[in-house]
């Protein structure tokens, strides 16, 4: 198999110049320098390697996190718009993994799937299910986390703030099915919504997004768990469970991220992929790998 070193800036730099990038739902905004993904420059390898997953939130902690594990973890960050899917699961997660090998990772993907019709009824379950399935698949030593999505507020003035009534219920929702998930797959949790519904006066009144302090209790909270699970993971020995970067060709239930590429018709990210030694499962086959 083709280690991958430069794959994912390139597949992200294609992503933000199309549609795989964007989010037309202009209230979800990604709050800050746009959907993107952040790599730090890793000069000691023998360093734990971070990865914090997720969307506009994760904008307005992922820098108080970096900074209270620097020294201690390198922390990549990509903060992107997408929703459970077939596409997200198969082809966009692993191309991000395989910028590892990390130690640790820290994901939510919840508040871009809320529209109905976004998330087709009855595969919520199982798309959730895959998408830390095709973690472990990359990174089968990683410590997983998820954290569930934080409160929707109404618009308005901080002190006058209640529960949205139509959006939140489907966010309280989500979160339940994916805690029943995470539960049954043995994840750790990181109860974003819980630090934060009791608190709406840190809320920003754009009914998705907070305020500085309360992005501060988020940091913390993230800092924390990941400084448990990576306690938990290397002890005293950092990385003596690494067992080498993720490939491009990485297979997930007999496919590679080319077979899907192709399945979802995505010409574009399939010429990427090859461009980057990428190749389908019977390619490998015939080539004796």
């Amino acid at each position: 198999m083709i280690v991958l070193s430069r794959f994912l800036l390139a597949f992200l730099a294609f992503a933000s110049l199309s549609a795989l990038g964007q989010e037309p739902d202009k209230r979800l905004h990604a709050d800050g320098k746009g959907w993107r993904i952040e790599k730090a420059v890793v000069v000691d390898q023998k360093r734990p390697r971070v990865l914090l997953i997720g969307d506009s939130i994760l904008n307005g902690y992922k820098n108080q996190v970096i900074k209270a594990l620097g020294g201690k973890a390198y922390v990549d960050a990509w903060v992107n718009p997408y929703h459970q899917s077939e596409y997200l699961n198969d082809v966009l997660l692993p191309a991000v993994l395989s910028n590892g090998p990390y130690d640790v990772v820290h994901f939510n993907i919840g508040l871009h799937g809320w529209q109905e019709g976004r998330i087709k009824d009855g595969t919520f379950d199982p798309l959730t299910k895959g998408y830390v399935q095709a973690i472990r698949k990359a990174l089968p030593q990683a410590r997983i986390l998820w954290a569930s999505s934080t409160p929707v507020t109404t618009k308005g003035d901080p002190t006058e703030l209640k529960l949205h009534p139509e959006i939140n219920p489907v966010i309280v929702e989500h979160n339940r099915l994916a805690a029943k998930v995470m539960a049954e797959m043995k994840v750790s949790v990181n109860g974003f919504y819980a630090l934060l519904w009791d608190k709406l006066n840190l809320a920003r009144g754009d009914q998705f997004h907070w305020t500085g302090p309360a992005y501060k209790l988020l940091a913390k909270n993230v800092t924390d768990s990941v400084t448990h699970e990576l306690n938990l993971l290397l002890g005293n020995e950092p990385h003596k469970l690494r067992v080498g970067a993720s490939s491009v060709n990485l297979q997930a239930d007999g496919e590679t991220p080319l077979d899907a590429a192709s399945v979802f018709n995505k010409t574009e990210a399939a010429d990427l992929l090859r461009k980057h030694g990428g190749k389908t499962k019977k390619e490998l086959e015939a080539a004796g790998n």
